[in-house]
């Protein structure tokens, strides 16, 4: 089997566009990946493009082959923009790969090793026009109250404004009374996870731990920027809450300085930005030594979700798996055979490949559009509040 063609199909989904990744086969196999990166939808489609006079002619089975080749042929470093044209290429021939063998992915890399995959749903962030006000938290615990209806057993949300380095008591009061509200209101059997998001600086984040500690997070999110692993050490060490960071890193030569340091908890790759599925088996495998868990990043499209099933389906360090169902009524629409929640859980899919295949007639309904711009700063130089 030879890889024939590759080919882009962009679905706007209004926050991101969705990259979905077609590659075709002289075997008239098809696989399907996803590429997705927030407001750089422009660049992967363009990095796929480059990628391609790279592996067309290859067998897409050949996947770690195929990997060396596009890590190692266009000489420079691909960034984030370039491993996710990677990632959405590698995860194409995986799915590929089972078509052709008939078996779904997670038996292809080493089988089940638990039968169903535990979700937890994003439940996003509030506007900081009304943070401090009861109304805000009221919102957010109607949301966390909706998802427990539909089953899920474990949210996470964002609770922190974008941030000086230092900031007052109001924020961290704010961040307490909510957490408060939500534990509440959910009862001490559902896990709250927090996402900081990189807002704030190792003392600042230190600071909403120790006021978060009373409320038991399951884990606190990247309390800061990934490019200093001391300062995501520092906060390891300031708290009792599991630290959970890595959705911006990619390849398992980004995530080793954060393990050697033992900076985290919990790792999180984006298998959509990593490297791929196989990177990320690699990151986990890594990861396990330090006897650190792996619950991988995904506020993405349905495909990466499959993905991440498959994933989770055969990784034994592997954790909890994000899912985002807030972005588009429609979004299981374009595709063929979607997963469905139950119980909080995903039940993996026996079906060939990734199990889930593009609807090109549906995702031709949503086509790229730019995605919605968050603004760090307002015009005068200020921070903005979300």
């Amino acid at each position: 089997m030879k890889i024939t063609d590759i080919q882009t199909v962009v679905v706007n989904a209004r926050m991101r566009n969705w990259i979905f990744v077609k590659v075709l086969t002289d075997e008239g196999i098809v696989g399907w990946g996803e590429a997705s990166l927030e407001w750089k939808t422009r660049g992967v489609v363009g990095c796929i493009e480059d990628l391609k006079p790279f592996v067309i002619g290859l067998d897409p089975t050949r996947i770690e082959h195929l990997y060396q080749v596009m890590v190692r042929q266009p000489f420079f470093r691909a960034g984030v923009v370039g491993y996710s044209a990677m990632s959405g290429i590698e995860m194409a021939c995986w799915d590929a790969f089972g078509k052709a063998a008939n078996m779904p992915v997670y038996k292809l890399m080493g089988g089940k090793v638990r039968d169903k995959i535990r979700m937890y749903d994003h439940l996003g962030g509030g506007s900081m026009d009304a943070v401090y006000n009861q109304a805000t938290h009221d919102a957010m615990t109607e949301k966390a109250l909706r998802s427990i209806a539909d089953g899920y057993t474990a949210i996470k949300v964002l609770i922190v404004p974008r941030t000086a380095p230092l900031d007052g008591h109001k924020v961290l009061d704010h961040a307490a009374r909510l957490m408060e509200s939500l534990r509440r209101a959910c009862g001490d059997e559902i896990d709250i996870m927090v996402d900081l998001h990189g807002r704030t600086t190792p003392d600042m984040a230190i600071q909403y731990a120790k006021a978060l500690e009373p409320y038991r997070p399951f884990f606190l999110e990247e309390p800061c920027l990934p490019e200093y692993p001391d300062g995501i050490a520092k906060v390891s060490r300031g708290t009792s809450i599991p630290v959970a960071t890595g959705e911006r890193l990619a390849t398992r030569f980004e995530f080793r300085e954060l393990l050697e340091k033992q900076a985290c908890a919990v790792i999180q790759p984006d298998l959509c930005h990593c490297g791929g599925l196989w990177e990320a088996r690699k990151i986990a495998a890594m990861a396990e030594t330090y006897y650190v868990s792996v619950a991988p990043h995904n506020p993405l499209g349905p495909i990466a979700t499959a993905a991440a099933i498959q994933f989770a389906t055969c990784t034994p360090n592997w954790l909890i798996q994000e899912s985002f169902r807030s972005d588009v009524p429609w979004r299981d629409e374009v595709v063929i055979n979607p997963l469905r929640v139950a119980g909080g859980h995903i039940v993996p899919p026996e079906l060939p490949g990734l199990g889930v295949e593009v609807d090109e007639q549906q995702a031709a309904k949503h086509p790229f559009e730019q995605e919605i711009l968050a603004r760090y700063w307002h015009e005068d130089g200020s921070v903005a509040d979300w």
